[in-house]
């Protein structure tokens, strides 16, 4: 009885070890390797939303005439922004910064002297953020008018942004992952190879710059808000299996 039993052990061990090395010997003559490629997907987009800033100032020796000269230009600020169609609302008027001036003296001969106060100056900074992105455009270009009324008005230029920046992203990864599948398919096609599974796939830096600014990309990931008009890129790079 233990005979015939270590027979027939012996027998399933043979067809195992039969098995395991005629498998071992089919996939050492199958030709498998690995293609790593970079795949890039871009996109040129316009920006829906604009943010711009401005600041307006008075100088006074008086702090209270000062700030009193203060609300009339900012009320002065309000209408002309009203009648060029911004709504009330969309006018953000930050806190009003006050710094007192001072005159520095000095002697004939070069010495420093001291100083003197001369008074204060008053500044207040305005923030607009609108998606009507043309025409907020165009008064930050035209608010010089208000030096017409004797409104000191300093503009900053406008920053631009995009409002879809997460549905651009996956558009962009989409289109990075077939960019690299394609690439992946022509150079197994021009080794005589077949492509394979998907092994790894690795996001690359997301990239704004502007059109035709020749920005250069950044390693952390460049975010141009001076153009309207944009750039979004972005890379993955995947490794695929070749039989």
């Amino acid at each position: 009885m233990k005979t015939n039993l270590s027979s027939v052990l012996f027998s399933i061990a043979i067809v195992i070890a039969a098995f395991v090395l005629g498998n071992a010997v089919i996939n050492r003559n199958r030709p498998q390797g690995t293609i790593h490629v970079t795949g890039l997907g871009e996109k040129n987009f316009t920006s829906d939303l604009i943010v711009w800033e401005g600041n307006f100032t008075r100088e006074s020796k008086n702090l209270q005439s000062a700030y009193s000269d203060l609300e009339k230009d900012r009320t002065a600020v309000t209408d002309y922004l009203k009648s060029k169609g911004i709504p009330e609302e969309q006018l953000v008027f930050n806190a009003v910064s006050t710094q007192p001036m001072y005159q520095q003296n000095y002697t004939s001969s070069g010495n420093y002297a001291g100083q003197t106060f001369t008074g204060y100056q008053l500044s207040q900074t305005l923030v607009i953020e609108s998606k009507e992105v043309e025409k907020v455009e165009k008064i930050s270009r035209e608010i010089t008018e208000l030096l017409n009324q004797g409104i000191t008005f300093y503009s900053i230029p406008p920053r631009y942004y995009y409002t879809q920046l997460e549905s651009l992203k996956l558009e962009m990864v989409a289109k990075a992952t077939e960019d690299g599948r394609v690439r992946a398919e022509r150079i197994a096609v021009n080794s005589n190879s077949k492509l394979g599974d998907l092994i790894t796939a690795n996001m690359g830096i997301f990239q704004i710059t502007g059109q035709n600014s020749g920005e250069d990309y950044s390693w952390g990931g460049t975010f141009n808000t001076s153009s309207k008009n944009k750039t979004a890129s972005i890379t993955m790079k995947l490794s695929f299996e070749v039989d």
